[in-house]
């Protein structure tokens, strides 16, 4: 039986709009150059899944000639707010509290850190309050 992902984006997936997104706009071509930089990859590998985030609604184009140029279809924040939400609903059953408790009692957080969480809860807070 296969398995079904967590997420609808792959590594490479993730990967590429990461690229599309620090560059703005990217042919192909220009993506393919930024992960070779890290990997070895075809550049049809790139071609493909830059198709694929398209088909998805992840990336739109346009043409330049025969060129397609890419850019991102929807912003890092909205996509990572849906991601986290498919995992906090498929493994947290939808507890933002036993996602915290998770992420706070596995990882080293610095004090850096966690005084930024407190901010944020503290804006939250503000913001009920309002």
């Amino acid at each position: 039986m296969r398995r079904k992902s967590l997420t609808p984006l792959g590594e490479t997936e993730m990967e590429v709009l990461h690229h599309v997104w620090d560059l703005g706009s990217a042919t192909v071509a220009d993506v393919h150059e930024r992960v070779l930089g890290e990997r070895t990859v075809a550049y049809t590998t790139v071609m493909t899944v830059m198709k694929k985030l398209a088909d998805k609604g992840f990336l739109r184009f346009e043409t330049d000639g025969a060129t397609y140029v890419y850019s991102a279809a929807r912003s890092p924040e909205d996509v990572r707010r849906d991601l986290l939400q498919d995992v906090l609903d498929k493994v947290f059953r939808g507890s933002p509290t036993a996602l915290v408790q998770s992420l706070v009692q596995a990882e080293e957080i610095s004090e850096a850190e966690r005084s930024e969480i407190r901010r944020l809860i503290a804006d939250l807070d503000d913001l009920e309050g309002a």
